[in-house]
């Protein structure tokens, strides 16, 4: 099985090896066991199942919480010639029943529904007339209440597990804490063993956290910086969206926005427009980018502060999804948290817990004065040896450290003398001699650590909590919130330095990415370029569904001169060749010699 695999992956694919993990899971999968994969974005999970549908003799059921996914999959599928369908409700009638009827005479392999489709009680009476081999469930996190996108239709998927008994279940998802992984093995009934986790890094993004002065020339200087590339803006706002939409068209930037304010017709419109590369730069809320796959977004900017450390993370993991350099800036101002604390209040006990978690854990990767892949991986449960030379704190060379030894023994004798069980805001209200009725109604104003960091504002101390909390000298209970010591805090207490720097860097080098793109004729690149764009228009699907960025530029380095060499470059399979192979190597043979 493992052959075919591989012979699957490079004659359909069009890839010659497999992605680190991916020939692992597919063949767990192909033994019928039930697999949970951890997969970073970019990280080439559909293959994870798209390689067993065809291989398996049924049908492969794939659950998707966005139609613009799986219609773009379909798509994808239909572009090498593998059978794919949808079904949802904004199909049209013809279209829906030409589907059903391609499942009922088994001509699909692989099959796309949103999880409240899968559920209905006709789509499950149908899919009882086949034999149904394998149900994936994309974006699995949505399973769990402990993740950030918790979806309660996601949690029913698990009472379908006995209709398809002899279908195995891979659950996959970019994002998900240990918590969530254990949640989401639990409710699918996994067997733990047959767990698959990549490493969540994104080497090829560049991260940067710029201190928001004037934004709106920030984001032009981005943009300018990224000239002729694709990317997204996240705001927090649909107001925000929208005026710093009408601001960049005021500049001659080709733009549009997206948010949950404007008309399906209009969104679809302006996600079309993007993926098609009509325009240049998206302008939107969280709502977009779920489902977006497209491989060649080389820029996102956060404008606006995320609400924790997952959105951030999959936001920008929507840029670089080719394994190419790409760039990821946030402008972060202090003003920006009570907003999300004003969010946060609205919510409700473990919620409103959980929430003021993830928003510290945002602000201990922003004010990091040390690589900021470190905190971004912990959080992820995943050790970072630092110095990842593509972040701004490792690229912009050493801060001054200021010694802050003092002040953590304070506030780390005041978590110990209050029982380990309290967050930083209570810790911190002692130290600043707070007669709130919390501290008092617990007695806390009579300890030794009562009073002692008055000289020390409420934001400084939350700054430095922060700082502790990243240095490993506490952990934080994912529940309740309290702070617990290690061991690390104990050597503080016996005199042990602890030193933090200055947070945001005001300036950075001229050169933000690595120099990882190889070198390639960016003439013929161009030309190959506007060749796609024109075949894409012609057929009617983006244009990374023709070849991604990464298939060309390997065109445009080796200029292969006929199919056996067309078919080393990556992406290029047996029917790309076929559809494809031609016209493009027409164009290098007619750039060689027009000389």
């Amino acid at each position: 099985m493992i052959k075919r695999s591989r012979t699957i992956l490079k004659s359909v694919f069009g890839y010659d090896k497999f992605l680190p993990l991916q020939e692992e899971i597919i063949d767990n999968v192909i033994q019928k066991r039930d697999t949970l994969v951890i997969m970073p974005t970019g990280g080439g999970k559909s293959l994870c199942y798209q390689i067993p549908a065809l291989i398996f003799d049924g049908l492969t059921i794939v659950i998707s919480p966005l139609i613009s996914l799986m219609k773009d999959q379909v798509e994808q599928m239909l572009a090498i010639n593998v059978t794919a369908v949808l079904l949802n409700s904004q199909l049209p009638a013809d279209e829906y029943r030409k589907n059903v009827y391609q499942i009922k005479q088994k001509k699909s392999k692989l099959l796309y529904l949103a999880p409240e489709t899968f559920l209905k009680k006709s789509i499950l009476n149908l899919l009882a007339l086949v034999q149904v081999d394998c149900l994936a469930v994309d974006e699995a996190h949505c399973i769990s209440r402990w993740g950030h996108d918790f979806r309660p239709e996601y949690r029913q998927l698990a009472e379908t597990r006995p209709v398809f008994k002899d279908a195995v279940c891979i659950a996959l998802t970019a994002t998900a804490t240990q918590q969530v992984q254990k949640d989401i093995q639990k409710s699918l009934g996994f067997d733990a063993s047959n767990e698959f986790i990549a490493s969540f890094d994104r080497p090829n993004l560049f991260l940067r956290i710029v201190e928001k002065s004037n934004p709106l020339k920030q984001a032009l200087a981005f943009i300018e910086e990224n000239a002729g590339e694709s990317g997204i803006i996240y705001c927090a706002t649909r107001n925000t969206t929208d005026k710093l939409y009408e601001a960049l068209k005021k500049q001659g930037i080709s733009a549009k926005n997206y948010h949950a304010g404007l008309t399906d017709r209009d969104r679809n419109k302006n996600q079309d427009l993007f993926i098609n590369d009509d325009i240049q730069v998206m302008v939107a809320t969280v709502a977009f980018g779920m489902g977006i796959n497209k491989p060649d977004v080389r820029f996102v900017l956060h404008y606006d502060l995320p609400p924790n450390l997952e959105n951030y993370y999959q936001e920008i993991g929507r840029a670089g999804r080719d394994g190419l350099p790409a760039s990821c800036m946030l402008l972060f101002s202090y003003g920006d948290i009570p907003k999300i604390r004003y969010i946060i209040q609205n919510k409700k006990g473990h919620e409103q817990r959980l929430a003021n978690i993830h928003l510290n854990s945002l602000l201990q990767f922003v004010e990091t004065e040390s690589c900021r892949r470190v905190p971004l991986m912990n959080y992820f449960d995943e050790d970072h040896p630092g110095n990842c030379r593509t972040c701004d704190n490792c690229f912009g060379g050493d801060k001054e450290q200021i010694d802050v030894t003092l002040p953590a023994q304070k506030f780390l004798s005041c978590v110990k003398r209050t029982g380990e069980r309290f967050g930083a805001n209570h810790i911190i209200d002692i130290l600043r001699g707070s007669k709130s009725k919390k501290v008092l109604n617990f007695g806390h104003d009579k300890l030794s650590t009562y009073g002692i960091g008055a000289e020390y504002s409420r934001k400084q101390w939350l700054h430095m909590s922060r700082q502790f909390l990243s240095k490993g000298l506490m952990i934080q209970d994912m529940e309740y919130g309290g702070l617990n010591l290690t061991a690390k805090a104990y050597a503080v207490f016996k005199g042990e330095k602890v030193s933090v720097s200055h947070i945001l860097p005001e300036t950075l080098p001229e050169k933000i990415l690595p120099d990882e793109i190889p070198e390639y004729d960016r003439e013929l690149f161009e030309m190959l370029r506007k060749t796609r764009k024109k075949l894409a228009d012609h057929t009617g699907v983006p244009p990374y569904v023709i070849f991604s960025d990464k298939t060309l530029i390997g065109m445009a380095t080796f200029f292969p001169g006929n199919e056996n060499e067309l078919l080393q470059i990556h992406g290029i399979g047996a029917v790309k060749l076929e559809k494809y192979g031609k016209i493009f190597l027409d164009i290098i043979e007619a750039y060689r010699n027009k000389d």
